[in-house]
């Protein structure tokens, strides 16, 4: 069972430029963040360029902006974040499967019908460029969850000196050892 894309924005592709901007409502926003698993998105926008290139593909570019609300992964609490990424895309005609492994080359999607969804390619776009690990710029792990034992804010020639016999880094089941003794 298929359900419909949160941000539906199907767009028909053609020879001529095109610019074309994309705005998600609040409700396509709470329906994001639900997807992403996220705690909100409190803007979601995407302003794109439509050309047309050789064999019927078209080339997307443009940006993506968003206002996103996470949880930071040490303290849980939220964390606001803006969101600007550059989106560079090739559009494929009906019929034609990607066949670009190139890292550094545009992504690429196929088309149905001569129709892409926009809203639904850049909501893509906007899980890509979401942080994976959000944290709060005030937050520290406890000293008994630090592999040192040390505070993440002590010296880095302290941290080092914690280190068993022979290691050039700390024993990342050291905290754990100390947890077992108490």
């Amino acid at each position: 069972m298929s359900m419909a894309p949160e941000f539906a924005r199907p767009y028909r592709l053609g020879n001529e430029p095109k610019s074309v901007e994309l705005v998600a409502t609040e409700a396509e926003c709470a329906a994001l963040a639900r997807r992403f698993g996220i705690l909100g998105i409190a803007r979601f926008t995407a302003s794109l360029s439509l050309a047309a290139e050789t064999g019927g593909t078209v080339r997307a570019r443009g940006r993506i902006r968003a206002a996103v609300t996470q949880e930071c992964i040490v303290t849980l609490d939220p964390v606001d974040q803006a969101v600007d990424a550059a989106v560079d895309l090739r559009i494929l005609p009906d019929g034609v499967p990607p066949t670009d492994d190139d890292p550094d080359s545009p992504d690429e999607i196929e088309s149905a019908g001569g129709f892409i969804d926009l809203g639904e390619a850049m909501a893509e776009q906007l899980a890509l460029a979401l942080d994976p690990y959000p944290r709060r710029p005030d937050a520290a792990l406890p000293p008994e969850l630090d592999a040192t034992g040390l505070d993440a804010e002590a010296p880095a020639a302290q941290r080092a000196a914690v280190t068993t016999p022979g290691e050039s880094r700390p024993n990342p089941f050291a905290a754990l050892a100390r947890l077992k003794r108490d």
